[in-house]
């Protein structure tokens, strides 16, 4: 998923579940920066005082996700959540939507309700519950379970413009590269990591595709992202309605609206062949109309990342201010989520990545 849905949807599905505003945009801007938090620059302090970066990320064409450690430390735990099913370790890597292992994420990050670093848990929870709906039957780490023939991708009724601008993206990305990509990135220079070989079909909400995989030689079942969107929409309002109910302090009911209202209206968005930047603005638009929060119109803040603030701490003189920076409480949040994932999560089912 790409923005649109991880902050503003995030943002939306929460209030929606009565959380306040203040808590709802920590919780977005978590689940946003999942993405964004690439820097492993470390933070020092004249008191001798350091923060140790924890990326969440590297940037989908980043030569760091070729290092077989980076897709085991980052894509596995933040982005391709391993669904464990299958006989062989290939195919227990493969992501599965709304996996027992993606509950049972939910299950243990909850418990952490009164940590100080709760709210940023609870966006990179959001975040990587997210990626289970967009990601699903691919890995995070290079496995030719992930490769595709580039040519057998069938896409449902687009608009002219909506071809056109796929089109031109996908031409871009291949010119970006050279000619001599036999074929898309991922799939050639780091073992098939990921979707690279499906481009950006699994983030784009209004889609509904299919492929045929590499190695099998079978056509997937058709990949029906907003409704797939609007059952990850329906699974994180309970997570949230739950949130609220474990800290009734963060709640704000005059927002609060069932979700069997506002169901229609959320297919509608998803649904909408639009680019990302418009998908922003059509989240935007449907917030100020009242249509989904409640009937109270209200603007939703704009996403603002925290690596400027965390870099502006570098050099201070007392490394205690770290402790109230919410990107402090991220890393907290994020080590946390990587250590349980990796070392007690996946190991439970049976799966060693790290």
């Amino acid at each position: 998923m790409q923005k649109d849905m991880h902050y503003y949807c995030t943002y939306v599905m929460a209030r929606a579940a009565g959380l306040n505003r203040n808590v709802s945009e920590i919780i977005a801007t978590a689940s946003q920066f999942v993405d964004d938090n690439a820097s492993k620059n470390n933070i020092l302090f004249k008191d001798a005082g350091r923060v140790d970066a924890e990326a969440t990320a590297h940037h989908a064409v980043d030569v760091n996700n070729i290092k077989p450690d980076d897709q085991r430390q980052v894509w596995v735990p933040f982005h391709f959540l391993p669904g464990t099913r299958g006989e062989t370790f290939a195919d227990r890597l493969v992501c599965v939507k709304n996996s027992d292992p993606a509950k049972e994420m939910v299950k243990h990050h909850l418990t952490y309700s009164r940590s100080e670093f709760f709210l940023e848990l609870m966006g990179i929870t959001a975040h990587v519950f997210a990626d289970t709906f967009s990601h699903y039957g691919f890995s995070g780490i290079g496995s030719p379970e992930n490769e595709i023939i580039n040519d057998s991708f069938e896409l449902g009724d687009l608009s002219r413009q909506t071809k056109e601008y796929i089109d031109k993206k996908r031409k871009s990305f291949l010119k970006k590269f050279g000619d001599t990509l036999q074929s898309f990135f991922a799939e050639e220079l780091s073992g098939a990591l990921g979707h690279g070989a499906a481009l950006t079909f699994p983030d784009r909400p209004y889609l509904v595709w299919s492929f045929v995989y590499e190695q099998t030689k079978t056509r997937c079942p058709v990949r029906n992202n907003p409704e797939t969107y609007r059952e990850y929409c329906s699974e994180i309002y309970k997570i949230f309605k739950k949130v609220g109910r474990l800290r009734p302090e963060l709640r704000d009911q005059s927002s609060e609206i069932k979700f069997i209202k506002i169901r229609g209206k959320l297919l509608d968005i998803l649904a909408t062949q639009a680019t990302k930047k418009d998908r922003i603005e059509i989240w935007k638009r449907s917030v100020m109309d009242g249509k989904l929060l409640g009937g109270n119109p209200e603007e939703i803040p704009e996403y603002q990342d925290w690596n400027s603030a965390f870099g502006k701490m570098n050099n201070k003189a007392d490394s205690r201010i770290a402790l109230k920076s919410p990107v402090f409480r991220y890393f907290q949040a994020a080590a946390l989520h990587r250590i349980f994932v990796l070392r007690q999560l996946l190991p439970m089912h049976g799966l060693v990545v790290a």
